[in-house]
């Protein structure tokens, strides 16, 4: 096990070497001055001369990488064109309200998809699994911001019975937090939701035909114990491989939700960088991101080995 935690250790600092190599080229590639565009209307030519040498952009761009890449192993990302606020500390502020954003939203899907999955699996080829596969069409027909939209119109500007928009930090009101973060967490949970129902769908119904499932009916054993011992448990691994890639895709991509609920996360961080070619940001950005899907996906295969003690990592 800890030969194997070692080698992808190994393996997630190659892969984010070449993140880093490639996000680095493609800002530089994007046209327009950073510096220029955090001068606006305050444009001088010795100004703007003195900062693109402090920010160092006035040198080539192989040793403007090899000095990106020597702070960043130290965790130094740099400083904020616009802010002058440091990449790492402005990146730290903004997880927790991405994070637990994106833990609600999955908290939400996961209570749509289990359900629905397993009472269409079961039930296949009834009313209950045509109305269950027709809720998860429509939900993944539906976009994440248009389903904010449409929760806003609702619960918002038609009962007002939860806030539009805006954040509130959890350890500062508990109640508060729960109720900005209802709207926003439900507009991704449940498009994410319909997505994982087709999976628990699918991996139910594979494990219901094994030949180890027929011969525990057979046995005459009760039908929820052959669900709950022998095809859920067989059905783990293929949900769970796919609820962790949702976790890492509901980190990363909730950017254009948090622009329609005003939510304060990395996402609005990450566009508001972009928009204003404020590099070192959106490079730690698109680090950090790699990061999460990285620590997601090695959590989630040994998770493997917990599920299925025939799994193991040599």
């Amino acid at each position: 096990m800890l030969r194997y935690v070692v080698r992808r250790l190994l393996q997630a600092v190659i892969v984010l070497f070449g993140v880093s190599v490639i996000v680095f080229t493609l800002i530089h590639l994007v046209p327009g001055d950073p510096v220029r565009v955090a001068l606006g209307t305050r444009f001088d030519p010795g100004t703007y001369a003195a900062l693109r040498s402090r920010s160092g952009l006035d040198q080539p761009l192989l040793q403007q990488y090899g000095h990106f890449l020597g702070h960043a192993v130290t965790g130094d990302l740099g400083v904020s064109f616009r802010s002058g606020q440091p990449v790492t500390q402005a990146l730290l502020q903004r997880l927790p309200a991405t994070a637990s954003l994106a833990a609600v939203a999955l908290v939400i899907a996961l209570l749509v998809a289990i359900p629905l999955g397993i009472v269409s699996a079961i039930r296949r080829g009834t009313v209950a699994d045509y109305t269950a596969v027709a809720v998860s069409q429509v939900g993944v027909s539906i976009p994440d911001f248009w389903m904010g939209i449409l929760l806003i119109l609702v619960f918002s500007s038609g009962l007002g019975v939860l806030p539009p928009s805006g954040y509130v930090p959890f350890t500062s009101d508990p109640a508060g937090w729960l109720q900005h973060v209802l709207l926003p967490a439900a507009s991704v949970g449940l498009v994410t939701g319909s997505i994982l129902t087709r999976f628990v769908r699918s991996a139910v119904l594979e494990a219901a035909g094994r030949d180890h499932v027929r011969t525990a009916r057979s046995k005459g054993l009760p039908p929820g114990v052959v669900l709950r011992r022998h095809i859920l448990r067989n059905a783990m691994i293929p949900i769970v491989t796919v609820t962790g890639l949702q976790m890492a895709t509901l980190l990363g991509g909730v950017i254009v939700v948090e622009v329609v609920f005003a939510w304060p996360g990395l996402g609005q961080l990450t566009l508001d960088a972009v928009q204003t070619r404020d590099y070192p940001v959106v490079q730690g950005a698109v680090l950090l991101f790699a990061v999460i899907f990285l620590v997601i996906n090695l959590l989630v295969d040994l998770l493997y080995a917990v599920l299925d003690p025939r799994i193991g990592y040599r």
